[in-house]
């Protein structure tokens, strides 16, 4: 009786999603996702659920394949000689091969006052925070929304749609990743929607009804957002997983950890040769279906191959009324080439929703997402070879 091979896919966001469906198509495979909630949540919604536009969950049986065996816990350890998981459950699992796709989150700020007055919009459980705090306060309160990326705008943009008065303070220009005159249009989107932008500003303290900026100013401030900064679990770290300085786990180009070859990570939470891929969906959905190949390769005693992620661009809500899509080269530099305004706006909804949808699609059909496991890139191989030539120069310094 042939035994049957455990892989274990710890985080139930986009990549952990695919990967876990990837795998599935294995018959000698019993799959696993080991997620802290019970529902998948559409991160690039959350700034709707703190609007009310969208709810930003779903059932996880509407996108995980019927044999992925699904446990709602939070794994606070991986003990990697045993190749165990332990659980805050207390209950402990097995893998034989463990995909670590756990995301991302809001960095902690150093800013006094910021930890506890205002709100970071990573989670479920923060958006529904923030969701309750704008319920409390009056409509014509003023807010500050902090950060200038795309977290910060789509919340400032949705919430000032409702009427709301908001203000953007970045310590850069708005939309840094956008093409000029993209950015040009979303200061403009922003604008007609009365968002005040404060650019090239930093902020010096929060308290619970005010921001204060670096440079005297004070900002009254009913609810305050914190969109800057990006951080991850340290669960790698913690486990002995060597990891860059944010505490993505440090793969090879196969997304295998330099540690060990039984772990793989994909999504925000992996560092593919020290040069990680930027945060968003574009990225997630291929990094978990090249994980699971990198896995199903192993178990077939095959090497793994080495796959670059075509990035197209960066999608922003500005509302429910405009938006904009910027494309971007394959190296993820933005072009001088986008789509705004309504069009805009159908794209985004469009992008946003087809991710969703397949993830469902891929959950009937496994084997649909085969194709996004064979991409390589000669400029990201040699990115690559420039940035290990610079590390070891560094080393040898």
């Amino acid at each position: 009786m042939t035994r049957t091979t455990d892989v274990v896919v710890v985080g139930g966001g986009y990549a952990g999603v695919v990967a876990a469906n990837r795998l599935s198509t294995a018959p000698n495979l019993q799959v696993t996702l080991v997620n802290p909630r019970s529902t998948f949540v559409q991160r690039i919604r959350l700034h709707q659920r703190t609007a009310g536009t969208h709810d930003a969950v779903t059932d996880f049986a509407d996108v995980l394949a019927p044999t992925v065996r699904l446990t709602v816990d939070t794994v606070t350890r991986v003990d990697l000689p045993s190749r165990t998981l332990v659980l805050d459950s207390g209950a402990a699992a097995r893998y034989d091969y463990l995909v670590y796709a756990v995301g991302s989150h809001s960095a902690p700020s150093p800013v006094p006052g910021a930890s506890g007055h205002a709100h970071p919009l990573s989670t479920l459980e923060q958006a529904q925070a923030l969701q309750h705090s704008l319920a409390a306060t009056s409509p014509a309160e003023p807010l500050v929304v902090v950060g200038g990326g795309a977290t910060g705008i789509e919340t400032a943009a949705e919430l000032a749609e409702t009427g709301r008065p908001v203000t953007v303070v970045t310590r850069g220009e708005v939309g840094t990743y956008l093409h000029p005159g993209a950015r040009r249009e979303v200061r403009r989107q922003l604008e007609r929607l009365g968002v005040t932008l404060l650019e090239g500003v930093t902020v010096g303290a929060v308290t619970s009804r005010s921001v204060h900026l670096s440079d005297g100013r004070e900002l009254p401030s009913a609810v305050t957002v914190w969109t800057a900064g990006f951080g991850v679990p340290d669960l790698a770290a913690r486990s002995g997983l060597s990891t860059d300085a944010v505490g993505r786990v440090l793969t090879d180009e196969t997304l295998t950890s330099v540690d060990d070859e039984r772990v793989v990570a994909a999504g925000d939470s992996a560092a593919p040769s020290g040069l990680a891929y930027r945060m968003s969906c574009a990225a997630a959905l291929p990094l978990g279906a090249h994980a699971a190949a990198t896995v199903l390769r192993r178990v077939a005693g095959e090497e793994p191959t080495r796959f670059s992620v075509p990035m197209p661009g960066q999608c922003l809500s500005l509302g429910r009324r405009a938006g904009i899509l910027q494309l971007s080269r394959r190296d993820d530099t933005a072009t001088p080439v986008y789509v705004g305004g309504r069009l805009g706006a159908w794209l985004k909804e469009s992008v946003t929703a087809g991710n969703l949808a397949s993830l469902g699609m891929v959950a009937r059909y496994p084997g649909l997402i085969a194709s996004l496991t064979t991409v390589h890139d000669p400029r990201r191989a040699r990115r690559v070879a420039d940035h290990t030539a610079a590390a070891a120069a560094t080393r040898a310094d």
